[in-house]
């Protein structure tokens, strides 16, 4: 039998690939591991028999947690305690970015404190931010957007991921009090991810998503790269004075322009230099290939 399906799971070697007509128990042949690839939930593999001949090209690929061809990051911040950071949460738009990964900003906690403002900065920026509090009062909302695509959670502990998670799928049992406080990611993070379907279409990864304590993960985007990850830079990227203009300090520069009118807003724009900075200090020899 030769089937095409997606990996939905993978334990220990053991693989559970959905087809259209059922859920199927595989292992993977030995040629992957001679040539240093391992499938991962959220692949599309060709199967023959019980054993996966091939993995299908991946739009994208994360590190931690191990998974591909994701569409959503729901990045939920909250907007006390913990107050947002916009550092990380930059530095993990910028990754989605580059991964080709949509994100979704969900700030929870609004029923104890609003904060237009920060919102306002994202939703400028052309994100989706949504807003919300204890009850989930916009759940369908969420829903809707997840519904036919592979999702993934983002956010460190305290910020109300495992409420929003539990209100979300009531009857998928996530394990989201597995959550560790002191790491601020869950323990089973380190296991492989499983997908649940999505009440309508699509599917939602168990894993809480990765969070700023697994970015240590991830090398720094070339600095080259960097500007066409912030996607409110688009419209000025190719005006600037300088054909080399970094967009940090430069005479004319479109950017620094745009940010002084208040086009761009300074946070993201400090974001940018941090992250400018951080990828002048890793040489290109001591990069991995982060082009999966």
């Amino acid at each position: 039998m030769t089937a095409e399906g997606l990996i939905i799971k993978a334990i220990s070697g053991a693989f559970y690939v959905q087809t259209p007509d059922a859920i199927l128990p595989c292992k993977a042949r030995g040629i992957f591991r001679k040539r240093g690839i391992a499938p991962v939930a959220g692949d599309h593999v060709r199967i023959e028999d019980d054993s996966i001949v091939e993995i299908l090209p991946r739009k994208n690929e994360l590190v931690r947690p191990k998974a591909a061809n994701i569409d959503l990051a729901l990045m939920t911040v909250s907007t006390v305690q913990p107050v947002p950071n916009s550092y990380v949460l930059d530095k993990l738009i910028t990754i989605c970015e580059f991964k080709k990964i949509e994100p979704i900003i969900i700030l929870t906690k609004t029923d104890l404190k609003k904060d237009d403002a920060f919102s306002s900065i994202y939703k400028n920026a052309g994100f989706t931010v949504i807003q919300t509090g204890e009850g989930i009062e916009n759940r369908e909302e969420i829903l809707s957007i997840m519904r036919g695509k592979v999702s993934i959670f983002i956010g460190n502990t305290g910020v109300g991921k495992s409420t929003l998670l539990n209100r979300l799928f009531p009857d998928l049992d996530l394990r989201t009090a597995a959550i560790s406080d002191k790491l601020g990611r869950g323990r089973h993070t380190t296991r492989q991810v499983e997908l649940y379907p999505v009440p309508g279409g699509g599917y939602v990864a168990d894993s809480p998503g990765f969070s700023s304590v697994e970015l240590e993960a991830y090398e720094p985007i070339r600095k080259e790269e960097l500007a066409d990850c912030f996607r409110e830079f688009k419209p000025y990227l190719g005006k600037c004075q300088f054909i080399d203009c970094s967009h940090r300090k430069e005479k004319g520069c479109a950017i620094l322009e745009a940010v002084k009118e208040g086009k761009i807003s300074m946070s993201r724009h400090e974001s940018y230099i941090m992250l400018y900075e951080e990828a002048m200090q890793v040489p290109d020899w001591q990069r991995e290939d982060n082009r999966k």
